[in-house]
């Protein structure tokens, strides 16, 4: 096992220590995700919030998540109003629920078409399902 390394430059301080190999994942990632339109970065949760309130149902933002152990979040305009779903990373995957990719676009990208004949429901939405 080798030790994790520090944050490589251009990367930002709030990132916990990652693995090498963890950090060319995070780094590609994080590179494809700020080229999309729809990464707002250090956004807050109600910030986002807000911004999804007055969008039509089934729009999304990921963002960066406020919480220690997760590095993104998926804020979503649900028909009850904005939730947001914290993406987990390990061991070199991004993780909502029963998804997992190496990268956050593919992996929402599976959720999508993945989410069109199989909803997902998650305790945060109320028992609404993401479709």
């Amino acid at each position: 096992s080798v030790l994790p390394s520090p944050a490589p430059p251009g990367l930002p301080d709030r990132f916990r220590m990652f693995r090498s190999c963890e950090w060319e994942v995070l780094e590609r990632s994080l590179n494809i995700l700020q080229a999309s339109d729809f990464y707002w970065g250090p956004l807050s949760v109600g910030e986002a919030h807000a911004k999804l309130q007055r969008e039509p149902v089934g729009t999304y933002l990921v963002r960066d998540s406020s919480q220690g152990n997760c590095l993104f979040s998926l804020s979503v305009r649900m028909p009850t109003g904005p939730v947001s779903l914290r993406i987990s990373f390990q061991e070199g995957y991004f993780r909502l629920k029963n998804w997992f990719s190496d990268c956050v676009v593919r992996l929402l990208e599976l959720v999508v078409a993945g989410t069109r004949n199989n909803p997902l429901h998650f305790d945060e939405m109320g028992g609404t399902p993401l479709i």
